[in-house]
């Protein structure tokens, strides 16, 4: 299964879903464009993205630290979930999105299809009798347009080409295949992002406090690692050993 990833909730709420129907053994994917270099909080760098979502912008340090949201603790654990993440590029989505408006005549919003981009590289990896479950974000509308989009990127200064789109620059260049073999996906190093969670959650900790084993077992449920796994990489953190 194939899940587009910002804040979290979207994969969080399907993979909870698919365990409730009892389907454990589904491998759960997430996917993001990839904006690395953008700035989130940069004016500048904000009005050169051409996602509003579904983009490594929220999805990065919303993985690394969920609770920065605007409530006590966050529902979005993808942490959890997810057994993969990985990343496309705007012109492989904005490539997917006409595929799908002429093949099948669903007109939709870009942003919604990072997961079909995704999925569709990474069907090329399976055997024939195996099946991916795409789940699609979004809609079209609100300036979303494919078209209204590019133009919009062209007026900020951003080139739009058609080639290879592994020369894809968030901010300066958006490549659109020219061929679906191009297509591919990028992996992001899961025990990276979760080491990066932990020192999120070592530095929340007040000055002269200690964890728990509660607050432990938490952080080895939060990171899908053990309870030793977590003793072990904070007390690296701390510049311990044993």
């Amino acid at each position: 299964m194939i899940a587009t990833h910002a804040g979290g909730g979207n994969v969080t709420g399907t993979a909870r879903g698919l365990r409730k129907a009892g389907a454990r053994e589904i491998a759960v994917v997430t996917a993001s464009v990839d904006l690395s270099g953008l700035h989130m909080a940069s004016d500048h760098d904000f009005n050169r993205k051409s996602f509003t979502t579904g983009h490594t912008g929220f999805a990065i340090p919303f993985t690394t630290w969920p609770d920065r949201a605007d409530v006590p603790r966050s529902a979005a654990r993808p942490l959890r979930y997810i057994d993969r993440f990985v990343t496309v590029t705007q012109g492989e989505v904005f490539y997917i999105t006409e595929v799908l408006a002429v093949l099948e005549g669903l007109e939709r919003g870009p942003a919604g299809n990072t997961s079909l981009a995704a999925g569709f590289a990474i069907a090329r990896e399976l055997n024939e009798d195996q099946i991916i479950v795409v789940q699609e974000t979004e809609y079209t509308g609100a300036g979303k347009h494919p078209i209204a989009q590019l133009n919009l990127a062209k007026q900020m200064g951003v080139e739009v080409a058609r080639g290879d789109p592994r020369k894809n620059k968030p901010g300066r260049r958006i490549v659109i295949p020219e061929h679906p073999s191009q297509m591919a996906v990028v992996e992001v190093d899961l025990d990276h992002l979760r080491r990066s969670y932990l020192r999120n959650a070592a530095a929340a900790i007040s000055p002269g406090a200690t964890l728990s084993e509660i607050d432990i077992e938490f952080l080895a449920v939060e990171t899908r690692t053990t309870v030793s796994d977590v003793k072990e990489a904070l007390n690296a953190m701390r510049g311990k050993t044993g």
